[in-house]
């Protein structure tokens, strides 16, 4: 860029006007307003980052995740539980690197500051000068109007008074008019210094109004680019780390891949196996039975003993006192 766009179009008519120059200084200042809020946003997003990251750490580090399992799934929980480990630690890497930018970013805008503070102390100058000068060469026109007004006031009374007046008043006249044209002179080169000083400190302004429009411009060329190159590298960094992350979380899956059900299923029947005989068949055992209590309910001491027949029918004796029959009872009391 050669400035022309700055230089060319930031003009007034109003030799006293610098809304032109006005103009170009609220551009600049909402441009490094712009740089110092994404300075704050990167640092904004670090401290998230850098929180998550944390966050992320005590989870992997503290939160059980399967403790209890066994074999190559309990190997795939470990790589796991490592990854997110890394991933946590990788965000908190990206926390600090984007402080880094932020740290550039006000670096940046503190040494454009800088730069502009020589041009502005410039400018500022040289429209106080020119306001200056152009006040006094207003003034000296006013004062050479004034006294061109005096001196046709003193040429109109001389003439009315050519036939009226005496002598001595005709001279006072005259001498007044003499004075007044002396002073229309004076005034006159007063004024024509003046506006030719005017004139100079004009053409100083605009010449430091187009340097300044060619000092402006290029800073903010300066400032778009880097603006823009700070974003794109803002951008790609972030989707490095979704990439890396990627990368972490794949570690994960090959590992999940190497997961076998039938070996995690083998393995823990040799580690925690009780045995291959099942518990026997519980058996009837009749109570008159003298094997009965040999052995404890549920166990078996071997082959089942072989049963005793049923026992005999007791004979029929009405005449025994000493045996009665079923028939004999009742099952209410009287």
């Amino acid at each position: 860029m050669t400035g022309s766009l700055f230089k060319g179009n930031f003009w007034s008519p109003d030799i006293l006007s610098t809304i032109g120059y006005d103009s170009i200084i609220q551009h600049l200042n909402n441009g490094r307003k712009n740089c110092k809020e994404f300075e704050d946003f990167l640092k904004e997003r670090a401290s998230i980052e850098e929180k998550y990251g944390k966050d992320l750490l005590n989870l992997s580090r503290k939160k059980p995740c399967g403790q209890s399992e066994i074999n190559t799934l309990k190997r795939a929980l470990e790589v796991f539980k490592q990854q997110v480990d890394n991933v946590a630690q990788c965000h908190i890497q990206l926390a600090q690197t984007l402080r880094e930018e932020a740290r550039k970013m006000e670096e940046f805008r503190e040494k454009q500051k800088l730069q502009r503070k020589k041009t502005e102390t410039i400018m500022d100058a040289a429209h106080k000068q020119k306001s200056s000068q152009f006040k006094k060469a207003m003034d000296a026109k006013k004062n050479y109007e004034q006294k061109c007004r005096d001196k046709d006031e003193a040429e109109q009374a001389v003439h009315r008074s050519a036939n009226v007046a005496n002598q001595r008043q005709q001279e006072k006249l005259f001498v007044k008019l003499a004075t007044s044209k002396t002073a229309v002179e004076d005034s006159d080169k007063a004024y024509m210094l003046h506006i030719n000083m005017l004139e100079k400190v004009r053409e100083d302004w605009q010449s430091e109004h187009i340097k300044a429009c060619e000092v402006f411009e290029a800073q903010e060329c300066e400032r778009i680019n880097f603006f823009r190159n700070a974003l794109w590298l803002h951008v790609n960094q972030l989707s490095q780390q979704c990439v890396t992350n990627d990368e972490m979380y794949e570690q994960v899956r090959k590992s999940l891949e190497t997961c076998s059900i039938e070996k995690d299923i083998q393995y823990f029947v040799n580690q925690r196996k009780t045995g291959q005989t099942p518990p026997a068949p519980i058996m009837y055992e009749n109570f008159y039975s003298p094997q009965r209590n040999a052995a404890p309910p549920g166990k078996t001491t071997g082959p089942n003993p072989a049963r005793r027949g049923p026992l005999p029918v007791p004979k029929h004796i009405p005449d025994d006192p000493d045996y009665s029959l079923v028939e004999d009872y009742s099952l209410l009391y009287q």
